[in-house]
C-alpha cells in the first residue's frame, strides 16, 4: 500500500509536470504566433530601424551662368562628416575633437551630439562642405563613429561680382513660436538642408534644386555597414542662364565703389538695361560682400541687400521725365511751349516752393527739364492734372512691382488720387511724395528709349535649354512724344544740368539727374544728405543701353545728382557701348575730352585754338577775328557763365544755362545759300529783327546755327535745302557768313563745333 501510493504521488507530480510544460509550450507558441503573425509588421519595423539606415542623395544643385556662358554659380564635390551618436563613448570629448578640427562652436556641437544621444538616434550631420584639409586629418584620427559622404557643395567663381543677383545658400532653422520666413519666390522649410535665402538662389530654389534621391544602408549590431541599397536617383536641378554679362557688371559694381567712396556716401546701386527686351545685363550695389563666406559680426548690415529692387527712395527731379511725358500725352502743350516760373518763389496752400536756381523767369518747356525747374514742374503738373498725373505714373509702372525673380522686391510708394493732400500733385510733379526703386526708374527711362513702350525686366534668358517666354511689351506713349521727351532729355546733357559729367566721348547721350533731400520720418522734415542720381541712355538716335546710378546718403554741393551719379553714369556707359561694339555718332577726340575740368572756363577765355582746329588757324586771319568774335556773342551751352546751384529744398536737379533767343528764319524763307569769301572783309554783323529775318524779308536770309548740336544743326540745315561745312565736334560755337546775312545761291554756310 505504502508503495503504491508512493508511485501515484510520482505520476501525479509527472503529470502536472507535463501539464505544466504542455502549457509552457502553448504559451511559447502562441507568444511566437503573435510575434511572427499578429505583429509581425510590427516587430519587422523595429527590426528594420534598428539595422537599416535611410539616407538622403542629395541632388547636383543647378548651375547659373550669365548672357556668354560665363560660370557664376556651380556645384563641386565635398565631403561631409556624420556621426553616430550611439557609438560615442564621451560626448565631451569628441565634441572637443571636432570643434577644434572643424572650426565649429564647442558648446553648441556639445548640446546638438547630447541632444542626439538621448534620443538614442544613429545618425546626426557635423559639417557639410569640409575643406580637403579638414577631411584628411580627420580620416587619419580614424573615427570609428565617423562617416564621411561625398556630396556637391555651390560655390562663386566669381566672387563678389553680381552677388546681389545670385544671393546665396543657407540652412534654415526651426524656431519655436516664429512664423518661417516667406515670401513671394519660395517658402523657406527649416531643415538641415541648405537652401537658397537670397537673390536668384532663394526666387528659383525648386528649379535649382533638384530632385534628392536616396538609399538604404544595413548594418550589424555594432553599426558597421553591410550594404546599401538605392532607392531612388537623384536628379541635378535645371541650369539658368541669366542675362548678366560678367563683364558689364565688373565695370559697374567698379565704378560704383569709386563713386560712393568719392563722395563718402553711404551706399549706392547702378543697373544697366536694354531697352528693347528688358533685360537686364548688370545690378550692381554697394557695400557688397562674396557669397563664398559666411556673414560675420562686423558686416555691415546692408552689404547682403540688394538696393536696387529692394529699397525706394524719392526720386526727386528724375520724376519730372514722367511730369513732362504726361504733359505731352494728354495736354497741348510742346517742348518749346513757355512756362511762367516767376522770380522763384511759388507759395502753395500751406508751403511756399523755392526755385533751388533763383528766378528763371519764362522757360520753354524743353528747359525746364534740362535746368531742372521745380516751379516750372509744379505749373506743367497743374496743367497735367492729378488723375492723368496718376495714370501715367502707374503706366511707367510705379507703385507696382515688376516681377523680377528677386526676392523682397519693392513696389515703391505711389499713393491714390483718394488719398492725396492739397499739395500733392505739386510735389509729385517734382518727385517727392513718391517712393521708388531704381528698378523702376530704369524701366520708365526704357519707355523714352525704345520709342514709347514698357517693358518688362528680364533676369532669367533660359532654364537648362529652354528659353524663357518674353511677354509683349506694352504702348504707354505715342512714338513722336517719345521721341520729343528723348530731344528734351539730349538737352539736360547738352546744356542742361547734366552738361558737365553726363556726356560721352565718342557718343551722344541723353538722360536726367536727381537730387532729392531725404526725408527724416523722426523728425519729419527733409535733411541736408540726398540721393543723387542720373538716369540716361545712349546713342541718342538708337538708344543700346539705359543707366541707371543712384548713390544714397549724400551731402554738401558736390553731392547731387550731376556731381555724385553723373560720373558714374559716363563711366558705366562709355566701357558698356564699347563693350557692345556699339559704333560711335559723333566725333571721338581726346583734346575735348581734356577740356572738360571740374570748373567750367568762362566763354570770354576760350582761345582761337577752341573753335575747330588746324582747318581754321589756316584761314584769313580777318575770318579768324569774326569766328572769335562770335565766341562772346553766343554763349556755348556747356560752357556758360552760371552760377553753382544751393542746395536743393525740393529736389531740384542742379543748373541750367543761359541762352540767347535762336534766330533761325523758317525754312521757306531760306531757299539758297551764299559764303563768305576768304578774301573779302567780313560783313558786319547785322542785328536781326523778329523771326531771326532782316527788313529786307524778300530775300533768303542765313538761320543762326549758333549754340545747336551738330545733329540739329545738320537737320535744320538739310529740311531747309542748305549745303553746309563743318569743323569739329559738340556745340555750333561759330558760323559764316553771319545770322542774318543775305544767302546766295550755290555757296556754303561754315559750321564750327567745339565742346
Amino acid at each position: 500500500m505504502e508503495v503504491r501510493g508512493r508511485s501515484a504521488a510520482v505520476n501525479h507530480r509527472l503529470t502536472s509536470m507535463a501539464v505544466i510544460l504542455l502549457l509552457w509550450a502553448i504559451g511559447i507558441f502562441a507568444r511566437l504566433i503573435m510575434l511572427q503573425v499578429m505583429e509581425h509588421d510590427k516587430y519587422a519595423a523595429i527590426a528594420k530601424h534598428q539595422q537599416e539606415q535611410r539616407v538622403a542623395i542629395l541632388a547636383p544643385r543647378g548651375s547659373i551662368f550669365d548672357r556668354n556662358g560665363q560660370s557664376l554659380a556651380i556645384s563641386v564635390p565635398v565631403n561631409s562628416l556624420s556621426v553616430n551618436p550611439r557609438e560615442i563613448k564621451d560626448v565631451r570629448m569628441t565634441s572637443q575633437i571636432l570643434a577644434s578640427f572643424l572650426n565649429l562652436d564647442e558648446k553648441v556641437l556639445f548640446e546638438r551630439l547630447s541632444k542626439a544621444k538621448s534620443k538614442h538616434s544613429g545618425f546626426l550631420w557635423i559639417k557639410r562642405g569640409m575643406e580637403p584639409s579638414e577631411t584628411e586629418k580627420l580620416k587619419s584620427l580614424k573615427l570609428g563613429y565617423a562617416t564621411f559622404q561625398t556630396e556637391a557643395a555651390r560655390q562663386y567663381p566669381a566672387g563678389e561680382t553680381a552677388a546681389h543677383v545670385l544671393g546665396g545658400l543657407g540652412v534654415v532653422p526651426s524656431v519655436k513660436g516664429t512664423p518661417t520666413p516667406g515670401g513671394p519666390c519660395s517658402v523657406l522649410t527649416p531643415g538641415p538642408d541648405p537652401q537658397g535665402v537670397m537673390g536668384v538662389e532663394r526666387c528659383l530654389d525648386g528649379a535649382l534644386r533638384g530632385q534628392d534621391g536616396s538609399e538604404n544602408l544595413l548594418h550589424d549590431v555594432h553599426y558597421a555597414g553591410i550594404e546599401s541599397h538605392v532607392n531612388s536617383v537623384a536628379h541635378p536641378g535645371t541650369q539658368l542662364t541669366l542675362s548678366i554679362d560678367s563683364r558689364m557688371q565688373f565695370v559697374a559694381e567698379r565704378e560704383l565703389k569709386a563713386g560712393v567712396i568719392a563722395k563718402h556716401a553711404r551706399s549706392g546701386s547702378a543697373i544697366v538695361m536694354n531697352p528693347y527686351t528688358g533685360e537686364i545685363l548688370a545690378m550692381a550695389n554697394y557695400p557688397t560682400y562674396n557669397p563664398n563666406e559666411r556673414p560675420t559680426s562686423g558686416e555691415d548690415p546692408i552689404a547682403r541687400w540688394n538696393l536696387g529692387a529692394s529699397v525706394p527712395f524719392e526720386p526727386g527731379s528724375m520724376f519730372k521725365v514722367i511730369t513732362l511725358a504726361a504733359a505731352l500725352e494728354t495736354t497741348d502743350l510742346k517742348p518749346d511751349s513757355p512756362i511762367h516760373t516767376g522770380n522763384g518763389i511759388l507759395v502753395l496752400p500751406g508751403r511756399v516752393i523755392h526755385e533751388s536756381h533763383g528766378g528763371l523767369g519764362t522757360l520753354s518747356m524743353a528747359d525746364v527739364l534740362a535746368r531742372s525747374s521745380n516751379i516750372g514742374a509744379i505749373m506743367i503738373g497743374m496743367k497735367v492734372g492729378r488723375e492723368n498725373m496718376y495714370d501715367y505714373a502707374r503706366r511707367f509702372g510705379f507703385g507696382q512691382k515688376s516681377g523680377l525673380p528677386l526676392p523682397a522686391e519693392s513696389p515703391g510708394i505711389l499713393r491714390p488720387v483718394s488719398r492725396w493732400g492739397t499739395t500733392s500733385l505739386a510735389s509729385i510733379a517734382m518727385g517727392q511724395e513718391v517712393s521708388v526703386t531704381s528698378l523702376q526708374i530704369a524701366r520708365a527711362a526704357c519707355v523714352v528709349a525704345n520709342g514709347g513702350l514698357l517693358v518688362k525686366p528680364r533676369l532669367v534668358l533660359k532654364r537648362g535649354d529652354k528659353a524663357e517666354p518674353i511677354e509683349a511689351p506694352v504702348r504707354i506713349l505715342k512714338p513722336e512724344n517719345a521721341i520729343l521727351m528723348r530731344e528734351m532729355m539730349e538737352g539736360v546733357v547738352l546744356h542742361g544740368t547734366g552738361r558737365v559729367h553726363a556726356r560721352l566721348n565718342g557718343y551722344t547721350s541723353a538722360g536726367k539727374t536727381g537730387t532729392a533731400q531725404i526725408f527724416d520720418s523722426t523728425t519729419h522734415h527733409y535733411t541736408h544728405n540726398y540721393n543723387a542720381s542720373f538716369v540716361g541712355f545712349a546713342p541718342v538716335t538708337n538708344p543700346a543701353l539705359v543707366v541707371l546710378v543712384t548713390v544714397h546718403n549724400t551731402s554738401g554741393e558736390n553731392g547731387q545728382g550731376a556731381d555724385a551719379a553723373a560720373p558714374v553714369f559716363s563711366a558705366i556707359m562709355t566701357e558698356a557701348l564699347r563693350m557692345l561694339d556699339v559704333p560711335r555718332d559723333i566725333p571721338e577726340t581726346e583734346a575735348a575730352s581734356a577740356k572738360k575740368t571740374k570748373k567750367e572756363k568762362n566763354f570770354n577765355d576760350v582761345s582761337i585754338a577752341d573753335l575747330g582746329g588746324p582747318s581754321v588757324m589756316e584761314e584769313d586771319p580777318s575770318v579768324r577775328q569774326l569766328l572769335a568774335a562770335q565766341m562772346n556773342f553766343v554763349p556755348a551751352a556747356d560752357e556758360a557763365d552760371i552760377p553753382p546751384a544751393p542746395s536743393l529744398a525740393f529736389g531740384g536737379g542742379g543748373r541750367g544755362p543761359v541762352r540767347n533767343p535762336a534766330m533761325t528764319p523758317s525754312p521757306q524763307a531760306v531757299s539758297a545759300a551764299t559764303s563768305v569769301q576768304p578774301t573779302m572783309s567780313p560783313p558786319a554783323p547785322v542785328a536781326p529783327q523778329a523771326g531771326g529775318m532782316m527788313a529786307r524779308s524778300h530775300e533768303p536770309l542765313v538761320p543762326d546755327f549758333r549754340g545747336k548740336s551738330m545733329r540739329d544743326a545738320l537737320a535744320t540745315a538739310s529740311g531747309s535745302g542748305i549745303e553746309v561745312t563743318v569743323e569739329g565736334s559738340g556745340v555750333a560755337r561759330a558760323q559764316l557768313p553771319l545770322p542774318g546775312t543775305p544767302l546766295r545761291q550755290g555757296d556754303k554756310i561754315r559750321i564750327v563745333f567745339t565742346r
